[in-house]
């Protein structure tokens, strides 16, 4: 008897290899953000959400472009190298992936923080707290 998980076999070691390995291109996760803030980030990490969102609790660090306002202009105070890191309210949230391809197609380097801010707050790092 077969259950759900095993009816479709799992792939081929070399392509599961190839997939995970690949996800380390595209996203990085809460706990290394975290502690790559703490060492002084060599990365622009970029809270995606709205202005009002980003003020009432947003990663330490992190700037506010929500990802409609992800232009190039925006961007003028980074070389093209620069890798940016784009976060939202968390998984239920495709804002941070909205925002990852609008950068990806102004030839920007970038990722996406796994979780955004539910995975930050779960994992029981603070939150900055802006006056409005």
């Amino acid at each position: 008897m077969s259950s759900a998980v095993t009816l479709v076999p799992a792939a081929p070691s070399d392509l599961a290899e190839a997939h995970f390995a690949a996800e380390f291109s595209f996203e990085t996760d809460c706990w290394d953000v975290h502690e790559a803030t703490q060492q002084g980030a060599d990365f622009v990490l970029v809270d995606v959400r709205s202005p009002a969102m980003f003020a009432q609790g947003h990663v330490p660090g992190a700037i506010n472009i929500p990802h409609g306002k992800l232009i190039e202009s925006k961007l003028t105070n980074w070389s093209k190298e620069t890798l940016f890191v784009t976060y939202c309210a968390g998984p239920h949230c495709n804002g941070a992936a909205r925002g990852a391809l609008r950068l990806a197609r102004l030839g920007r380097p970038v990722k996406i923080m796994a979780g955004g801010i539910t995975g930050w707050k779960d994992e029981g790092f603070a939150l900055t707290i802006t006056a409005i």
